[in-house]
């Protein structure tokens, strides 16, 4: 059985991943693919235990950006041995809502060091490298609109107009190092045209290799 497909789906706060990852979902199933999505960090029972931990640490505490950095790690560990590893070995194609790009982002932002994130990376995804990474890109302040329309909120949705533009352009710039790796999408457009492009990748993609 040849290796399933490994998918994720990465950018700021409020570029409409899951809308995008419930849609393209149904598309693949639709041509008859066996499609597992799941998100970052979490996946597993331990890992969405310590999603809980980071996105929403208890009282008036706050992680430092290397305990976060280790805490995905940990949560990224579990998930891709428990969950995505297997579904691509059994020929599955995963979705995942965040990989390791986002805490290179995230992290990498509050101050840890971009090669010792690597080198975390590294060791934790070795047996789920991504086929395609698609990075939803768009005006920061619409993002927040977003955000503030959807009424959910978390330690980093919190943070101040400038962390979220110092996200978005971090992950053009690894968008821009790996290019074929990484494609950049406009999110700032309705959610048909947006998977409309997704998909128009994913089908060059796979018929190139």
């Amino acid at each position: 059985m040849s290796r399933g497909r490994f998918i994720t789906i990465e950018g700021g706060e409020g570029a409409g991943k899951s809308t995008l990852i419930r849609s393209l979902e149904q598309v693949l199933e639709a041509r008859g693919l066996d499609v597992v999505t799941t998100r970052e960090p979490g996946g597993t029972v331990l890992a969405e235990e310590i999603r809980n931990l980071v996105l929403h640490p208890p009282g008036e505490t706050q992680w430092s950006a290397l305990a976060e950095a280790l805490l995905m790690n940990a949560a990224r560990a579990d998930h891709v041995e428990k969950k995505i590893a297997p579904a691509l070995a059994a020929g599955k194609w995963v979705i995942c809502d965040r990989f390791a790009d986002s805490t290179r982002v995230y992290q990498g932002i509050g101050g840890v060091n971009d090669t010792m994130l690597q080198a975390m990376q590294a060791e934790v995804t070795k047996d789920a490298a991504p086929d395609i990474t698609f990075i939803l890109d768009g005006p920061v302040d619409e993002l927040l609109q977003r955000r503030t329309a959807r009424g959910t909120s978390d330690i980093f949705e919190r943070r101040p107009i400038g962390f979220h533009t110092a996200v978005r352009e971090r992950f053009l710039e690894i968008a821009k190092a790996a290019p074929d790796r990484c494609k950049v999408v406009d999110a700032s457009r309705d959610p048909s045209r947006v998977l409309e492009d997704v998909l128009s990748v994913i089908d060059e993609r796979v018929s190139a290799s």
